[in-house]
C-alpha cells in the first residue's frame, strides 16, 4: 500500500496494492494490521454506505462533535467524487484549511480522516456510492454540519448550482457552529 501524507496532519491518502489479471482484480479494502502499521491506530465500529444519484450533489461539511467525534476511512466504490476534508481543530496550524482528494471506483484510493475534521464530497459523475468506516457510533445529538459554501473556509466544490439536502442548505456558518475541537 502506498501512503501519502497531506498538509493536514493525520489525514492520509491510501493507495492499495491491486492485483489483477485477465479475470479482474483483487485488493484488501481493509486489514487492521496493515492499517495500524500505516499509522491508523483506531478500532472501527460502524460501516456506512451512501448513494448519490446525480452529478453535482454536495454532501457536507459534516462532523460529529465531542464526545462522539469520528475518525473515518472513506472510499468511493462506484462513480467519482471530490472528497473534501476541513481542519476544524481550533489550535491547529492548518485550522480552516481544506484539501480535496479524487476518489473513484477506478483509482480505488481511500482517505483516512482523524478526529477534528469536517468531511464532505461532491459527485463528479452520476450514480456515486461512498463507503466509509467510523470509530464511533452515529449520535443524533452530536451530529453537526457547517454551511457547504462558508466563505470563512472557502471550499472550491467546482459546481455552480449543487444539489443539496435541506440539512446542508440550512447548516450554520463555522462562526455560528458549536464545533468543539
Amino acid at each position: 500500500m502506498n501512503v501519502i501524507k497531506t498538509e493536514l496532519e493525520g489525514v492520509l491518502i491510501l493507495e492499495p496494492s491491486v492485483f489483477g489479471d485477465n479475470r479482474g482484480w483483487f485488493f484488501e479494502s481493509y486489514n487492521e494490521q496493515t492499517y495500524r502499521q500505516c499509522g491508523i491506530d483506531v478500532t472501527f465500529v460502524q460501516d456506512n454506505h451512501s448513494y448519490s444519484a446525480m452529478k453535482g450533489t454536495v454532501r457536507g461539511i459534516h462532523f460529529q462533535k465531542n464526545p462522539m467525534s469520528q475518525a473515518k476511512l472513506v472510499r468511493c466504490t462506484d462513480g467519482t467524487i471530490k472528497d473534501v476534508i476541513v481542519d476544524l481543530r481550533k489550535n491547529s496550524p492548518t485550522y480552516k484549511k481544506w484539501i480535496a482528494v479524487e476518489l473513484s471506483k477506478e483509482n480505488k484510493r481511500q482517505v483516512f480522516i482523524p478526529h477534528g475534521f469536517g468531511h464532505g464530497f461532491v459527485t463528479l459523475t452520476d450514480n456515486c456510492e461512498l463507503q466509509y468506516k467510523v470509530d464511533k457510533y452515529y449520535s443524533k445529538e452530536c451530529d453537526r454540519s457547517i454551511l457547504w459554501n462558508d466563505k470563512e473556509i472557502g471550499v472550491d466544490w467546482g459546481v455552480g448550482a449543487p444539489i443539496l439536502s435541506d440539512k446542508d442548505k440550512n447548516a450554520p456558518s463555522l462562526a455560528l457552529s458549536d464545533v468543539d475541537f
